[in-house]
């Protein structure tokens, strides 16, 4: 697994995030879940997250893939806890009948809690939620256009209650919430029939 720790400085919801880590799932195992990752789901159905070479890669030759069909499938990053800072991936949205989702998630206590953006290519828009108990409620949603078959970048900032979406690099969602406060683990989202690569997962904590 190819994991490169950076030091940066930027201004994120008035406050400074100081570091970032990089995952770009290059040094696992093609066909197997990427090792330090855990690929599991909220609800029912079996998820499958697997390391694939892919030649239009953001980062050559690996992307994480998800294919298998679940309520939410779910790849948490273990060892990680970042109360506030941000999450930013790469998501290519290729199949589904009932959805074509990819997402983030924070904050992540385990696969029945915590925060998720998703942009969502069959219904072209993007939406915030919580997930608590397993139960998942949006609080935000925008209409925008999520192109199959691309690749896009959807990133989060958060800090305390206030939460920004940002999608393509536009700024879509500015949100408050408050159903969990304290410090998570961050990761990966998708949701039912979607089959979505996953490329660049950036975080980081103020």
């Amino acid at each position: 697994m190819k994991s490169i720790a950076v030091l940066i400085l930027m201004s994120s919801l008035a406050t400074s995030v100081t570091w970032a880590d990089i995952v770009n799932f290059d040094g696992g195992e093609t066909g197997k879940a990427p090792p330090g990752w855990n690929a599991t789901k909220t609800g029912t159905g079996a998820a499958k997250w697997t390391i694939e070479k892919d030649a239009n890669a953001p980062s050559k030759p690996n992307v994480l893939k998800q294919s298998g069909e679940a309520t939410y499938p779910l790849c948490i990053k273990e060892g990680t806890s970042v109360k506030d800072g941000f999450v930013e991936v790469k998501f290519k949205p290729v199949a589904g009948k009932e959805d074509q989702a990819g997402g983030v998630i924070w904050r992540c206590k385990d696969a029945d809690n915590y925060y998720i953006a998703r942009a969502n290519a069959l219904e072209d828009n993007v939406t915030i939620y919580h997930t608590v108990s397993g139960k998942r409620v949006s609080f935000k949603n925008t209409n925008t256009k999520v192109a199959p078959g691309q690749w896009h970048t959807l990133r989060v900032d958060f800090t305390g209650d206030r939460f920004v979406v940002t999608f393509n690099g536009k700024q879509v969602i500015t949100a408050t919430d408050d159903k969990i406060k304290d410090a998570g683990q961050v990761g990966l989202w998708t949701k039912a029939d979607s089959m979505t690569l996953f490329d660049d997962f950036t975080y980081g904590a103020q």
